[in-house]
């Protein structure tokens, strides 16, 4: 699942992208921005995979705040402005859409993207799947073959490692959840997530990680026995 964000001045354009990233399985649209510095505040907290960006803006263009980050996610221009298409296609977009654009040419364009994500993950080999969590003042790589559990805690998360090594970050469960592969993790208290690989056993209360027990909530206890049969 590509992780997305929209940034562009025109809240229309905005509305146009949701709708149409509403009907792509492989893509969630997690923000949309009016504005690039608040677009690029989030990035500093929420890494994503998938920026849908407009060139002309107010307060900073397209271009000059791609080039100001520091992680560059996947980038697809969406701008009525023909102008900067070489000079986009030299910073390694993946795709120029010109507006107006029609829902084939959008879902041609994320098609791309999603390949080139999917490519970019084979890429690293027998390396362990990873995230990128932003802790303090910088992003903190972590394997998913690590995580022992995740907790939430009132404002903020504690990712708890095999290795005992627990990493902070102002992230809500929810949030952290969208980052997670559905297939390997589940929430199973309004403040916890496990992976699911790691269950040793469970009853109506707990689960049972090697020594370590987690509470069960009742709301998520359905859930559990779908994954036991």
């Amino acid at each position: 699942m590509l992780r997305c964000i929209a940034i562009d001045d025109e809240p229309l354009a905005l509305e146009l992208i949701k709708e149409y990233a509403g009907h792509v399985e492989f893509i969630t649209l997690l923000k949309t921005f009016i504005s690039s510095a608040q677009a690029k505040t989030y990035l500093d907290k929420y890494p994503i995979d998938l920026i849908f960006l407009d060139i002309r803006m107010p307060e900073l263009n397209g271009m000059s705040f791609l080039k100001s980050l520091e992680h560059r996610p996947l980038v697809i221009f969406a701008t009525a402005s023909h102008e900067y298409a070489v000079e986009g296609f030299a910073v390694d977009v993946v795709d120029y859409l010109i507006k107006p654009f029609g829902f084939e040419r959008f879902l041609k364009a994320v098609t791309k993207a999603h390949g080139i994500f999917r490519m970019n993950l084979q890429s690293t080999g027998n390396s362990s799947p990873s995230i990128f969590i932003r802790s303090g003042y910088k992003l903190v790589k972590i394997l998913l073959d690590d995580i022992e559990y995740i907790e939430g805690l009132n404002d903020y998360i504690k990712i708890v490692t095999a290795k005992g090594k627990a990493v902070l970050s102002m992230l809500s469960l929810k949030e952290i959840l969208t980052q997670l592969p559905a297939s390997r993790f589940i929430r199973v208290h309004r403040s916890f997530i496990v992976p699911i690989e790691r269950i040793n056993g469970y009853n109506r209360s707990q689960i049972f990680l090697g020594n370590t027990v987690i509470p069960v909530g009742v709301t998520y206890l359905d859930d559990v026995k779908k994954l036991f049969g």
